[in-house]
């Protein structure tokens, strides 16, 4: 298996503003492998996701070891890079300096940070409450995660145009993180148009390259991201978890409706494809090597 250092490595290659890196969200091992099974360059290990697996809100509430061992379940079972999604980074600076070491032996790729207060809210929830750190003491927690994470990217994510602090003052966050080392600097909007990111975008002066995550203005396509010659990562923010409970509920629905089992067993994958996610055949390898 790669090392998360190598994966790390790879995955800062890969950050070309000309043909951006994709992640694909996962909440478990299993989308995981099947986001890179897909040809996805990199897995996001989204908190949102994560929260929704666990029926919780995405404000926290789910403690760092949860986090960081799923973390590590996820880059065991596949060899795309892993994102970490740490959200406001478990606290404050301190806090993060005992997180980023454990990440970075869990074989994490890359971590990412927000400017927001701890407990966070989810950005994109209406009405939600974003409060944004003071400029300063966020660049604290980017040198920390730089200093001490052994390799790893550090992407810093600003949430002033989700705050609705205006493009300035995103820009201005922006800058700053970079200068204090971020390897990389996520934007966030919650607007329904590409309006906001777009202007952002042709704004920032390339000191390192953005990440976006389209969720909320998805007409934006991969190829006009890739023509801004701005954008090194693009995420795909939570659409295995959504995938997931509408085809869950759609079978579960029919099944009730049908009365039985039948009518799903051609829609649904089978036994055998689940045998071969969880590696059977290399089970079955080492039964006939090491059994005695």
């Amino acid at each position: 298996m790669e090392s998360g250092m190598s994966k790390a490595a790879r995955l800062r290659g890969r950050l070309d503003v000309r043909r951006p890196a994709l992640a694909m969200a996962a909440h478990n091992p299993l989308a995981a492998k099947l986001a890179a099974e897909a040809g996805f360059d990199a897995v996001w290990g989204s908190g949102f996701e994560l929260s929704a697996s666990y029926a919780v809100p995405d404000a926290s509430i789910l403690p760092m070891g949860t986090h960081l061992e799923m973390m590590r379940a996820m880059g065991e079972v596949q060899d795309a890079p892993v994102v970490a999604d740490l959200d406001t980074g478990f606290g404050n600076a301190v806090n993060l300096a005992y997180a980023v070491p454990r990440y970075a032996a869990a074989g994490v790729a890359a971590v990412v940070i927000e400017d927001k207060t701890f407990p966070k809210d989810s950005s994109l929830r209406p009405g939600g409450r974003q409060e944004l750190v003071p400029m300063a003491e966020f660049q604290g927690k980017v040198a920390a995660a730089r200093d001490l994470g052994g390799g790893m990217l550090v992407v810093a994510r600003t949430e002033a145009l989700i705050a609705g602090l205006g493009l300035e003052e995103a820009l201005r966050r922006g800058k700053a993180y970079a200068e204090a080392g971020a390897d990389a600097v996520l934007v966030h909007s919650k607007q329904r148009t590409p309006d906001e990111i777009l202007a952002f975008c042709r704004a920032w002066p390339g000191r390192v390259p953005l990440v976006l995550v389209p969720t909320s203005y998805p007409q934006l396509s991969f190829a006009d991201i890739a023509a801004l010659e701005k954008v090194g990562l693009v995420i795909c923010g939570n659409h295995a978890v959504r995938a997931a409970v509408a085809a869950m509920r759609a079978t579960f629905r029919r099944i009730l409706a049908e009365g039985g089992i039948a009518g799903v067993e051609g829609e649904i994958a089978t036994v055998g494809e689940i045998f071969d996610l969880q590696g059977d055949a290399r089970l079955r390898a080492l039964e006939r090597d090491y059994l005695r």
